[in-house]
């Protein structure tokens, strides 16, 4: 499984099932796409957006799912061309903004408010990246993650144009569904988020430490982190001992446990995410969407069994 976790112009392509619903061929794919979309699933490609030479920008492109039935999702795969640094799909019980939408403004956790809070559903860091859900949950069910009918959500697509030519960018992102009626268990993402990150001017190792409750007797498959480029280290503690860390903000990598012998669960009930910066600016650096001013420090994973997908803001939730 390679690592994952891993939001143009005003129109917008989304590609789904030649009829529509849950399953079936494609009748508008992605150009570039080196395999042809789930027979049971859908595909959602963003726009190309044009990035300008040493350009670096954050935009989140709107949709609405193409499926017409409920889906139990057992795989994501997503490409994103050069010039992207991470995609994150967020699910939101109703419309941010109008399907086909793209904006730079508010791009991220911020993209929603009040009841219409987004959900971290899938990520990735690297160009090409796929999760396949474990096939055994322990009793022989395989896990999936739930996604109704068309449901609301959005991209959110970092972007750095390296070189010194104009590039266009875009993601496809293929959902892979169980057959109509399969008996499975439901996974969803846990995720934290600390909103209180301060990074004092020209600090060289300053950790940044929060602490969420997990829920009693769950099992947590995958665990990963993301960062900012100031973070030189992000870790995932149980307790004091460390269960995933990375030095590598742009591709953290991920820790996976993927057959029942190997689920974890965390024997303290509780989940510590920590992030390490230098900041050799004059100012003081805190917590936001801009990969350019400001700074994230996250834990992200999914776990079992689950009712809805958790959050977690600095020490407060899970909600």
């Amino acid at each position: 499984m390679r690592n994952c976790f891993a939001l143009v112009l005003v129109s917008a392509v989304i590609s789904c099932g030649g009829n529509g619903g849950g399953g079936g061929g494609d009748d508008t794919v992605d150009p570039d796409a080196t395999e042809q979309p789930p027979g049971r699933g859908f595909r959602i490609v963003s726009p190309d957006i044009e990035i300008q030479p040493g350009q670096e920008i954050t935009y989140c492109f709107y949709f609405r799912t193409p499926n017409t039935e409920p889906l139990a999702i057992k795989k994501w795969k997503s490409d994103m061309t050069p010039g992207s640094h991470h995609m994150i799909m967020f699910m939101t019980p109703s419309d941010t903004m109008p399907p086909g939408t793209v904006s730079a403004s508010d791009c991220g956790f911020a993209g929603g408010s009040g009841t219409n809070l987004p959900v971290w559903t899938y990520a990735a860091q690297n160009p090409v990246a796929e999760v396949s859900l474990p096939i055994d949950d322990g009793t022989g069910k395989p896990l999936a993650q739930d996604v109704p009918a068309s449901s609301a959500g959005y991209f959110q697509m970092h972007y750095l144009n390296a070189t010194d030519a104009v590039i266009k960018a875009h993601v496809t992102l293929d959902a892979e569904a169980l057959d109509a009626g399969a008996p499975y268990t439901k996974t969803a993402a846990f995720v934290t988020y600390n909103g209180s990150i301060s990074i004092p001017p020209n600090a060289t190792s300053d950790l940044e430490t929060r602490s969420c409750a997990t829920p009693a007797g769950v099992k947590f498959w995958l665990m990963s982190t993301h960062s900012h480029k100031q973070a030189i280290k992000t870790a995932v503690k149980d307790g004091t001992a460390e269960m995933f860390a990375s030095t590598d903000w742009e591709h953290p990598g991920i820790v996976s446990f993927m057959e029942p012998a190997t689920f974890y669960t965390f024997a303290s009930n509780r989940l510590t995410y920590e992030c390490t910066y230098a900041n050799p600016t004059n100012r003081t650096i805190t917590s936001g969407d801009s990969a350019v001013t400001d700074e994230m420090c996250m834990a992200s994973g999914y776990y079992f069994p689950a009712n809805k997908p958790l959050f977690c803001l600095d020490n407060a939730g899970p909600f």
